[in-house]
């Protein structure tokens, strides 16, 4: 199987150990404590489940500044976006101290993790300036909501390791579709896999997007497909994780042969970082076992922040070569051909025009749903536009 990025084995941060974990939980009690903000809780979640191998915690400054310069820690790891824990203010937190954090996202804020303070140290206006600039490459003058979302937490940095005690909300509120690198890892070898493409998705899935994943086991030989999607914070609209996980169950229990496509969710609140996020997607999919990783047109982005193929490229003018094991599919926006029958990439359609695909906006899409009216079938899969229906139609009750 493929290694994890940056050793040769997982090194997950959840205390796996029931006696351990009692222990530290007893501890966390009589510790100083913080609520740290949700961005922090996720990142927690994703060291906890070895989708951050190999950290060992939070990054110091000069880590975080590193990598939002040249995607490199200081001491030369190849990572492509901070992993901090930000606050407003530490109070009288300092280096040395072992403190609790505290989960925004849970009532009553239990311990989510047990944190040995290393540094407080706090970032300057210019350098937040600096670092959002870089990770984020926002357009000029125009929102994006990743950079108010990172800006938002506070300046002053807490490093250090940490051990987890849960994974918040993720476990309990979807059960069954939540699952760690080390459980992905497992199950991909409990189905005799050997080369395995991942498939990233923050929406639910039309008929474009299942064909996408076709076309990328067809082309590479893949015999497994890791459907893995965003279970965390989104933006406003954005359909709700059990909505698509209803849909994408669906469509892969009517559309896929059996035992070549895996359904499963992760704990992360996305980023909307673009090129920068699709390399970090790329890395915790290493991590959690997929040979390939497809990256398609917009890849988590927003707005007009970036370019269509800006997370592809990134690859060729970034990463440098070897930094990842895995290996990108890169795929033009799909859609279907009324001349060929079938749903292609557009970029391998010359001789087609605009008005021979198939093409309807979010907008209009939604329109239809929230009307009751399922979307042509050359967009959507029936079964999973009913699903869709009766999600959008229970909103307008």
């Amino acid at each position: 199987m493929i290694k994890p990025h940056g050793s040769d084995e997982l090194n997950p941060l959840y205390v796996s150990d029931a006696a351990e974990r009692e222990a530290l939980q007893q501890e966390a009690q009589g510790l100083p404590s913080i609520v740290v903000s949700s961005a922090t809780a996720a990142n927690a979640v994703m060291l906890a489940g070895g989708y951050f191998n190999p950290l060992t915690g939070y990054m110091n400054k000069a880590d975080a500044l590193s990598v939002a310069d040249n995607m490199h820690t200081a001491s030369g790891l190849f990572w492509p976006t901070p992993v901090l824990n930000l606050v407003e203010d530490a109070g009288d937190i300092k280096a040395g101290d072992r403190i609790a954090l505290k989960d925004p996202n849970v009532d009553g804020n239990p311990v989510l993790a047990v944190m040995d303070v290393e540094a407080v140290e706090e970032f300057t206006d210019e350098e937040m300036a600096t670092m959002t600039q870089s990770i984020y490459r926002p357009a000029k003058g125009e929102e994006h909501i990743g950079v108010d979302t990172f800006n938002s937490q506070g300046k002053v940095c807490l490093s250090g390791p940490i051990k987890v005690l849960n994974y918040s909300y993720f476990e309990k509120e979807f059960e069954g579709t939540f699952k760690t690198a080390v459980e992905i890892r497992q199950e991909i070898a409990d189905r005799g896999w050997k080369k395995i493409v991942a498939f990233q998705t923050r929406n639910p899935m039309h008929l474009a997007h299942e064909e996408l994943c076709h076309m990328a086991m067809d082309r590479l030989g893949c015999d497994g497909l890791v459907i893995h999607m965003l279970l965390g914070k989104l933006k406003k609209g954005d359909i709700p994780a059990d909505v698509r996980d209803a849909a994408i169950r669906k469509m892969v229990e009517l559309y896929f042969p059996e035992n070549s496509a895996m359904v499963t969710g992760y704990g992360f609140d996305m980023l909307y970082a673009g090129p920068k996020e699709g390399v970090l997607h790329a890395l915790f999919r290493q991590n959690m076992g997929a040979t390939h990783f497809i990256i398609g047109r917009d890849h988590a982005g927003v707005g007009d922040h970036y370019g269509a193929f800006d997370a592809q490229t990134i690859f060729d003018d970034e990463v440098p070569a070897g930094a990842l094991e895995i290996e990108i599919f890169r795929a033009d926006h799909t859609a279907y051909s009324k001349k060929l029958d079938k749903v292609v990439m557009m970029s391998e359609a010359p001789d087609h025009e605009k008005d021979d695909f198939v093409l309807l906006s979010g907008t209009k899409v939604r329109e239809m749903l929230g009307q009751g009216i399922a979307p042509p079938k050359e967009f959507s899969r029936p079964e999973v536009a009913q699903i869709l229906i009766e999600y959008y139609q229970s909103q307008n009750d």
